[in-house]
């Protein structure tokens, strides 16, 4: 029998290219083999078994995988990451998992209780709305505190926000500490970092894992701060998460809670309503009622927030932000451009995470519109899709079905440090937002439009809420009515056209850009309305 082996990849960790004598598969795949029958046909059948994880101490409680893997193989079974970390699957850890699901169900009513009843004490600490007195010593350093469980992720508008703000709070302040439950790329090296562990305990049981991580985080705080007292303590709200207002709490030092909007009803409107969304809802309440500043990043958001009891004087207003000395004209995209074939073509970008909010459906409309109207577009122009997602397989079909794929590219997934050198690929940049379904406010406030801006070229956006504040039509972009497909295909020949046009749209947003929109300039507005308020 040939030596073999396999490697399982979870979600969230890259998949290498098969060695010889290797099969890869994703944990999808592995489920299928499950249905199928496969993982029976196959039993033992190779000699080296791997679940490849992004990290091996965020691991959790793998037990289906685990299982299905050490069943596969007949001799070497573990887990791995791409740092060469390894932890052994055996037989005893795989049991010790078994034992403690089979146990949770049992004490899964009074873990809830007791989150319950700390949640309640912090509410009535909370309840009038008065904040306790606290000190603010900008020369001691500020502690950031991200906590969610996602793990893995190298890209996007949540990683530009959280290096952008660690980043300069020390411009303000003593050097940050940061603590966070994933490495933030782009972080500068230089800044003190700590990664949690998460822990194990409810792993296989929905939301419970977000109710736990309060208990790691304070742990976890606690052993990476010492005996040192932050400045202010700075969260970026996730899940669950109460940790902060504990922490804060215990220093007597200001809370500046960052809302990016409610977890509660991004679960119920583009993912799958919370299992104990009322316990949740309530530590949303708490959090911004706790905090001596509530950050957000667009204005329907502060009314939001306002009308939860938040006073308003406590509540800043702060859209995203950019690093214009990373984000800028010159970035070399010589390289970018060979690889995809773009050489001599006009390159409309769109950079995100194909979000039901991202409007690329719209965009791909519009695309298959203009070549239709204007087949000669075909050989003078591309789409450049930067990113992966959700919606990118409807994409995939909108753009197939209208004869515009093969004048698509697709790049895939890009890690954050090599965002730029593809966006400097582009002449012309896309932000087809839609609005929200349900109708409320669309609240968000486009970490890649700042990006755009700072790049100096053409920018087409959809007229939505902060969109619409930030961008001037006919100043610093062509502006469309939300989810116009002819309005969108209109705007974007306008600008294939129009060389000059694109020239002083974008040389007018990087001026406004860097005069309002840095990361440096976000944190300032952060420290100045923090001293304000408390």
């Amino acid at each position: 029998m040939t030596s073999s082996r396999l490697t399982i990849v979870r979600h969230g960790a890259p998949a290498p290219p098969p060695a010889p004598g290797e099969t890869v598969i994703t944990t999808d795949e592995l489920k299928s083999w499950i249905r199928s029958g496969r993982l029976l046909s196959s039993f033992r059948a190779y000699d080296e078994v791997r679940l490849l994880s992004d990290r091996v101490d965020a691991l959790g409680r793998p037990l289906p995988a685990a299982f299905a893997a050490r069943l596969l193989s007949r001799s070497a079974c573990y887990a791995a990451d791409a740092a060469g970390n390894r932890r052994p699957l055996t037989a005893g850890t795989i049991g010790r998992w078994a034992a403690q699901a089979a146990l949770e169900p049992f004490q899964r009513a009074s873990f809830v209780g007791g989150v319950e009843r700390e949640v309640a004490q912090l509410e009535a600490e909370a309840s009038d709305g008065v904040q306790a007195p606290v000190t603010l010593d900008l020369r001691l350093p500020p502690l950031y505190l991200r906590a969610d469980l996602s793990f893995g992720v190298k890209a996007g508008g949540s990683i530009g926000h959280t290096a952008g703000v660690i980043n300069h709070l020390g411009d303000f302040a003593a050097a940050p500490i940061a603590v966070t439950s994933d490495p933030v790329p782009t972080v500068s090296p230089g800044i003190e970092s700590h990664t949690i562990t998460p822990d194990e305990a409810f792993w296989n049981f929905q939301e419970l894992p977000s109710f736990v991580m309060n208990h790691t985080v304070t742990r976890a705080v606690s052993a990476a701060v010492g005996t040192r007292v932050p400045s202010f303590v700075y969260q970026r709200y996730t899940i669950n998460g109460f940790a902060a207002v504990q922490l804060a709490r215990r220093w007597r030092v200001p809370l500046v809670t960052e809302y990016n909007g409610s977890e509660v009803w991004v679960a119920r409107h583009w993912g799958r309503p919370l299992r104990y969304e009322a316990l949740s809802a309530r530590i949303e309440r708490v959090n911004l009622r706790a905090a001596h500043l509530v950050s957000v990043v667009s204005r329907p958001l502060a009314d939001e927030v306002q009308a939860l009891g938040v006073d308003p004087a406590r509540i800043l207003v702060n859209p995203n932000g950019v690093e214009p000395e990373v984000y800028r004209p010159d970035v070399d995209a010589g390289e970018v451009r060979r690889r995809y074939g773009l050489e001599g073509r006009v390159v409309i970008g769109f950079i995100g995470t194909f979000g039901p909010w991202h409007g690329a459906e719209v965009l791909a409309q519009a695309f298959t519109a203009l070549l239709g109207s204007h087949p000669a577009l075909r050989d003078r122009v591309r789409l450049l899709w930067i990113g992966d997602g959700a919606a990118l397989p409807r994409v995939r079909e909108i753009l197939a079905e209208g004869g515009a794929l093969d004048e698509s590219v697709f790049t895939g997934l890009v890690p954050q440090p090599d965002g730029p050198r593809h966006l400097a690929a582009c002449d012309i940049f896309v932000s087809p937002h839609v609005p929200n379904a349900d109708g409320s406010p669309f609240f968000g406030s486009p970490t890649k439009l700042f990006e755009y801006m700072a790049m100096g070229r053409g920018i087409v956006a959809s007229s939505l809420d902060q969109i619409a504040e930030i961008l001037e039509d006919g100043r610093t972009a062509v502006m469309v009515p939300p989810a116009d497909v002819a309005a969108l295909a209109a705007a974007l020949l306008r600008l294939v056209n129009d060389a000059p046009l694109r020239q002083r749209l974008g040389g007018e947003a990087r001026r406004v850009a860097l005069d309002r929109h840095t990361w440096r300039e976000h944190v300032r507005r952060t420290v100045d309305a923090l001293q304000a308020v408390r």
